[in-house]
């Protein structure tokens, strides 16, 4: 297999991988309790792919050109025996980098286990640091400590950590120094988020958005900052080194600032749905390739056919009411 460009030359280097769709909290911003309740109907787990069909899958994209690859959810941490997909993705040729994107609460029971699978890295959603603004954003019960206690276990356990903060106006907006200032203390990088209109569940408002460049002229009163080079194309986050040496903070501008033109991720749903974009409303089957006997090189092709076919940029194409349209949800398809 080759190497696969899209329609505007850019590779696919990073996958996503969902295992599941389900998630132990309720954040406003992803999965909002009144769609997402009691009686909202989950995945069944007969319609997962099972690892060996993960594995496959990964192995299929890395001789298609991808280096990184993510786990995700709705919360990984919840697919039973992730663990074992761990230790068999960990091994596979060509894999640079493994990583994870959690809440953090079941990282004290399961950060250990994840690291000896050979999980490199973890990031981290925390959204505020004190409880009743985090009870709001998260609409759970749990207390903050419940993911710090994460974000401690992890660390302990030797993964890499990155937190996450997607800052939305009037709720957590007053969270960004204390977040920095914490993040700072522990010597942990922090990506501030721009509140986006991944889906059409959770009520997006550009006046409920936090400019990345306020976020920036924000911490740079508190703490001078100056920008840091990318390390890698495609890299999404502006990053910013504190001048005291501090350590760094970023910002996710894909609202304000879009970078669709250097994007190289490729998406797959927990039912094996290729999404070659955040804000796409469908995917290609390719769990139905798969099951239907299709050879290593059958896959490629199905996937190289999607890709080669790609012209997403739907951050740039953004009104100033949105997206419009049908939109997968973030919880689907991962951040």
């Amino acid at each position: 297999m080759s190497a696969v460009t899209d329609r505007l030359d850019r590779p696919v280097t990073d996958l996503r991988v969902s295992v599941t769709d389900r998630c132990n909290l309720r954040c406003r911003y992803c999965m909002p309790r009144e769609l997402f309740g009691a009686d909202h109907a989950f995945l069944e787990r007969d319609e997962l792919l099972t690892f060996e069909e993960l594995t496959r899958l990964v192995t299929v994209f890395l001789g298609l050109g991808v280096r990184k690859v993510r786990l995700t959810g709705g919360e990984p941490l919840l697919r039973r025996d992730l663990v074992d997909l761990v230790r068999m993705l960990a091994p596979l040729p060509g894999l640079e980098d493994l990583a994870l994107t959690t809440n953090g609460v079941l990282l004290p029971q399961l950060a250990g286990p994840l690291a000896d699978a050979g999980l490199e890295r973890v990031t981290v959603s925390l959204d505020a640091l004190d409880d009743a603004t985090f009870h709001a954003v998260a609409d759970t019960p749990l207390p903050v400590a419940a993911v710090l206690e994460g974000v401690a276990a992890a660390r302990e356990a030797g993964l890499g950590v990155k937190v996450n903060t997607v800052l939305q106006r009037g709720a957590n907006d007053d969270q960004v120094e204390a977040l920095a200032g914490w993040a700072r203390d522990e010597g942990l990088p922090i990506r501030f988020i721009e509140f986006m209109d991944v889906g059409t569940t959770n009520g997006w408002d550009r006046t409920r958005m936090v400019p990345a460049a306020e976020v920036v002229d924000r911490l740079a009163a508190r703490w001078p900052l100056e920008p840091t080079t990318p390390t890698r194309p495609g890299e999404v986050a502006e990053r910013f080194r504190y001048l005291d040496g501090g350590g760094e903070v970023g910002v996710i501008a894909s609202v304000t600032r879009p970078f669709c033109r250097t994007c190289v991720r490729a998406r797959i749903s927990a039912i094996g749905e290729l999404f070659t974009c955040l804000f796409a409303a469908t995917g290609a089957d390719l769990r139905g390739v798969l099951r239907a006997g299709a050879t290593d090189d059958e896959v490629a092709d199905s996937i190289r056919a999607v890709w080669e076919g790609r012209a997403d940029r739907a951050s740039e194409l953004r009104t100033a009411g949105g997206l419009t349209g049908p939109r997968v949800e973030m919880s689907y398809i991962g951040g």
